[in-house]
């Protein structure tokens, strides 16, 4: 499939801990037919991603079909014009959620997330913090009454996870349903009898 047919979604890793997140969500974005993923990885989303998972940044940028620098306000994912199916940003820093709600597009991550509320699409935050003051539950309000939504990753432990990979895994194809790429992986809940 040409690139310009392939649906776009753009990835945000930002500075709180759960890199695995959003390094497993481009993983599953390259196995996904017919989708193209765009990322950007702040630099304190670097640092984790190198504490927790040992991957330099060149290394998760590899991961993305197209990498744009934090700090590129003038990327194409910064303007409306972008057609994008959306964004997801995994995992979502207190300071980048803050940076969200009140329209704060100091850095290319908020820019493109501040665009993605702005033109309607949907915008998916893996919040990553705890426990949570009340600053932090009035933006998680406020992202979702501009239609964004906030999605901790709270394991879901009816699944029987084996290991954090299983753990992660399953958040990441819950997020991707969002946006209707589904994984024939997925455990699905099918009652106390399934």
């Amino acid at each position: 499939m040409a690139a310009r047919s392939k649906r776009k979604l753009v990835v945000a890793i930002t500075g709180a801990s759960g890199a695995a997140y959003g390094v497993a969500l481009l993983r599953e974005l390259r196995r996904a037919s017919g989708w193209q993923s765009h990322l950007v990885l702040t630099d304190a989303g670097a640092l984790n991603c190198w504490h927790e998972l040992r991957l330099a940044r060149k290394q998760v940028e590899r991961l993305a079909d197209f990498a744009h620098h934090p700090r590129d306000i003038a990327a194409p994912i910064a303007s409306g014009s972008f057609l994008a199916e959306g964004m997801v940003i995994a995992p979502c820093s207190m300071k980048t959620l803050a940076a969200v709600a009140h329209a704060h597009a100091d850095d290319l991550a908020s820019r493109a997330a501040d665009v993605t509320l702005k033109e309607r699409r949907r915008l998916v935050l893996l919040v990553r913090e705890t426990p949570l003051n009340l600053a932090h539950l009035r933006n998680m309000v406020a992202v979702t009454e501009m239609g964004g939504i906030v999605f901790p990753p709270v394991p879901a432990l009816y699944a029987r996870p084996g290991s954090i990979d299983d753990l992660v895994a399953h958040t990441v194809a819950r997020v991707l349903d969002l946006f209707g790429i589904h994984s024939g992986r997925l455990r699905r809940w099918q009652g106390l009898d399934g």
